[in-house]
């Protein structure tokens, strides 16, 4: 059971990585994030949008809009970077209809 519970946490914990990595590196120049508090564990609404490619919920879309400024930070972050590979972080951001930075 604990092992299940492990596995079902390190995958939101990629899922999250994985929005916020992609959105950075496609990302571009993004003004000051000093005036947003960065906070990668917001996207942990995304999950399944960008997992399974699931229609994104309102709190996900709200959340990425929230984190959008501090998308080029992450992209930087080694941590979040390795983690840019799924195919439904476009998808998803293109439904929440945001538009990304350049970085």
């Amino acid at each position: 059971m604990a092992g299940a519970t492990m596995r079902r946490k390190d995958y939101m914990m990629a899922a999250i990585v994985v929005a916020v990595a992609l959105l950075a590196l496609q990302a571009g120049t993004a003004s000051s994030a000093a005036a947003t508090t960065c906070n990668a564990g917001q996207l942990a609404a995304c999950a399944a949008a960008v997992m399974t490619g699931a229609k994104p919920s309102a709190a996900c879309c709200s959340n990425l809009r929230a984190q959008q400024r501090c998308f080029c930070n992450y992209a930087k972050n080694p941590v979040y970077g390795r983690y840019i590979k799924s195919p439904y972080v476009r998808q998803t951001v293109a439904t929440c209809g945001i538009v990304l930075p350049r970085c």
